[in-house]
């Protein structure tokens, strides 16, 4: 009889993996998350993630090549489905977390083994696990909707650990080294999703030095791994070669081998003299910040198990914690049976969980937590010191694995029940069955989860990028802020090519000149003879406003617009690649000391002295100036770089964006343009145009699910602010329309701004 591998109990030699059990258990997590899986996109990441897979893009840097690759063959074998491209992208992220949670099923059903000889226990017992993993809450979160890149993350340490399993109970039959070989390929391979699968080395390296440590005496395997690495890494030569040709999204424009390794390397986030102000720093370590990273980490783990209990209260408070402190005494519990039983397995869990878990509380440095408030020197408003969002999402696999523990803790109680009624009920099958009734407690996640994490129904996102599109008029160019004011327009521009006309400029990137370079192309007029819209997922020039993608509002106005004639820049390639170098060089070259006067068409703009100008306010200039009386210019409520040059009262609310007027206002000869009381112009602009804006809120934009009124909250709380501009625009109506003595219309745009308010608050 051959020897048992290391740890391995006697009668398991022979062990057989329950492979239908597990695709059972798939398919069963795998139809949690299309139950509740988003019919759309949604905030963060997911446009910006759907978009570059649909058109084969490159997203922000590193530029996931493989994530990209894999999602866009997903969407393509989906295709005869007819669901849409969301849907199918979505049900991507969702298929990986459900495979991920099949490899567990087959991992944790190796850990039952010794716990116990019963087949029935063993099923049992990696089902509870599997399922209190699934429903955790960032776990189920982030596979019912794509919004980033972690759940194939999830999916591949998943498989490596499996992979790892399989290699200590086949040691010694022959080719060994075959699977540590196909690991460090995975392991190559999954650097082009995201590092975050890399963080499994360590564990995979204790393992086998616990197992077999003489494997890596093997030089020939140092040799191969090392082939094997290169062709798992060569995943990235796909960015330069897409970059190449020049798609409409292409972030960081990785075409050449030094800026592949910039964007690699994600070096523009350690240049926080190109992009934001020169005297702007990183947080400072100190212990302080450690012990707060702790703490919202600890947040985090509160969330997982019981999300809506208490679920307006992101910091911690009522019940919820009651439910924490039951499942990590569980996952402690379950911890605690595994190092009694399998050490190598256990170390393995243990060192994956640390690694994925506190290991990146240390690594990421996270300032303080989006909803953490009570840090020393805390003030209301804020933000600098705060993550623009809530950071769960990079925590998942640890949380996932806790879930593993918990389960398993939960089977290990039920069994110890079971063995505590025996003389009560000497037949096991009747003792486990009196037991059984524990198990519901995997059950709670499930249940208390649901709320918070089902993305069913939400077109939140979907819907604010269509009612924002639609405040701008034929080829305008619209302002935006960051990631939530512009991933979602890409999405609606790139996937269901709606509003391409719009010029969406998005401020946080226009300090780079790759992005500068790529609005220049996109806007500039096309060649006699020459469509875009061949080849729509490349910058080739203006795209054509279609009025069969537009809202028939625009039509029906008699709105008068024409192709503009020019690019919204008229700086050269040069010139573009000059300004963010001269500014890297020498800030202070950009310090105006004083006002400044520049016209652009018929208004004349003035920037207020005593301020350092960035290269993208120089570049937001010169698209005034070139622009303005060629085609329309916007800014999104979102966004307040307006202030940055002196524009503030020279916009009129158009909808949820401000138009800039191309000269003096016309309140005296529009009666529709009417100037806003300031008490109130602090929300909604300086000036609005009544009709337009009335006319696009209750005819043009769409609010789908019941939003506002049959929402009990707004899930994200970090994007709590999109709801208020919707309320800030129809306040804004009631108050005009309550001055100019018409009280219908003004009670009707109240009630409708307290709707909106108040599900911002909930």
């Amino acid at each position: 009889m051959n020897q048992a591998p290391a740890g391995q109990p006697a009668h398991e030699q022979d062990y057989r993996p329950p492979y239908l059990a597990a695709a059972i258990a798939t398919f069963v997590v795998w139809l949690l998350y299309l139950i509740t899986l988003a019919p759309t996109t949604a905030f963060w990441d997911t446009s910006e993630y759907i978009a570059t897979a649909h058109i084969v893009g490159v997203p922000h840097p590193p530029g996931n090549p493989l994530f990209v690759v894999l999602a866009r063959a997903w969407e393509v074998l989906l295709a005869p489905t007819g669901t849409s491209v969301a849907v199918r992208i979505n049900l991507f992220s969702a298929t990986m977390s459900a495979f991920a949670h099949g490899f567990w099923f087959l991992m944790m059903h190796r850990v039952m083994a010794f716990l116990t000889e019963r087949r029935a226990v063993r099923l049992v017992g990696a089902a509870v696990a599997t399922l209190v993993s699934a429903t955790a809450f960032t776990v189920w979160n982030q596979s019912n909707v794509n919004e980033k890149v972690y759940t194939v993350s999830l999916f591949t340490i998943a498989l490596l650990s499996y992979l790892a399993f399989r290699w200590r109970d086949n040691l010694g039959q022959g080719k060994d080294d075959n699977l540590i070989l196909l690991m460090v390929f995975i392991l190559a391979l999954s650097v082009g999703n995201h590092l975050m699968a890399f963080l499994a080395a360590p564990a995979l390296v204790v393992f086998i030095l616990l197992v077999h440590p003489r494997t890596l005496a093997n030089w020939k395997l140092y040799a191969l791994g090392a082939a094997v690495a290169v062709l798992g890494l060569s995943i990235h030569l796909f960015l330069p070669i897409r970059a190449a040709l020049d798609p409409v999204i292409n972030e960081a424009d990785p075409s050449t081998m030094a800026a592949l390794w910039e964007s690699l390397s994600r070096q523009q986030y350690d240049k926080p003299s190109i992009l934001a102000n020169p005297t702007d720093t990183d947080l400072p370590r100190s212990f302080s910040l450690i012990i707060w990273q702790v703490i919202n980490w600890i947040q985090y783990f509160d969330w997982q198990w019981a999300r809506s209990i208490a679920g307006n209260v992101s910091y911690f408070g009522g019940a919820r914690p009651l439910f924490t402190v039951v499942f990590a005494v569980l996952g402690a519990y379950g911890a605690w049976s595994h190092w009694l039983r399998d050490r190598i397995s256990f170390t393995y869990m243990a060192v994956l969980f640390a690694t994925l878990s506190i290991g990146l509380v240390g690594y990421l440095n996270f300032k303080y937590g989006y909803s953490v408030t009570a840090h020393p020197g805390h003030t209301a408003g804020d933000i600098a010191m705060h993550e623009v969002r809530e950071r769960d999402y990079f925590f998942i696999v640890g949380f996932s694995v806790w879930g593993l523990w918990a389960g398993l803790g939960l089977v290990t109680l039920w069994h110890q029940l079971a063995e505590d009624l025996r003389e009560r009920f000497p037949k096991p099958n009747l003792r486990f069955g009196v037991a059984a009734p524990v198990l519901a407690i995997a059950l709670v996640p499930l249940a208390l989860n649901w709320s918070w994490a089902s993305r069913a129904g939400d077109y939140a996102a979907r819907d604010w990028a269509y009612n924002l599109l639609m405040s701008v008029e034929p080829y305008g160019v619209l302002f935006t802020n960051g990631d939530n004011d512009t991933f979602p327009l890409w999405y609606l521009q790139e996937v269901e090519g709606i509003r391409r006309d719009v010029a969406v400029i998005v401020m946080s990137y226009l300090n780079t000149p790759w992005y500068a370079k790529q609005l220049r192309g996109l806007t500039q007029p096309c060649p006699e003879g020459v469509d875009p819209l061949e080849h729509p997922d490349r910058i080739i020039c203006q795209r054509p406003f279609q009025p069969e993608k537009s809202a028939e509002f625009y039509e029906e106005i008699e709105l008068e617009y024409s192709e503009p004639t020019r690019s919204i820049l008229s700086f050269s390639p040069g010139q573009i690649d000059s300004i963010p170098l001269t500014y890297a060089q020498n800030p202070y070259n950009f310090v105006l000391e004083r006002s400044l006067q520049f016209q652009a068409d018929s208004l004349t703009v003035t920037i207020p002295g005593n301020r350092v100008l960035l290269p993208a306010d120089v570049f937001m200039v010169n698209i005034l100036r070139t622009a303005l009386g060629d085609r329309p210019v916007y800014y999104a409520a979102t966004t307040q770089a307006y202030d940055r040059v002196g524009l503030a009262g020279s916009l009129i609310r158009q909808g949820v964006a401000y138009k800039v007027s191309n000269g003096p206002i016309p309140v005296d000869e529009d009666p529709d343009i009417v100037a806003v009381p300031r008490q109130v112009s602090v929300a909604v602009g300086r000036h609005m145009d009544v009709e337009r804006t009335d006319r696009l809120l209750r005819e043009v934009f769409v609010h789908r699910s019941g939003i506002p009124d049959e929402w009990s909250h707004w899930v994200d709380q970090s994007t709590q602010n999109i709801p208020c501009y919707y309320g800030m625009t129809h306040y804004g109506l009631a108050y005009v329309y309550g001055m100019q003595g018409d009280s219908a219309l003004s009670n009707l745009h109240a009630e409708r701004s307290d709707a909106w308010i108040g599900l911002s608050q909930r």
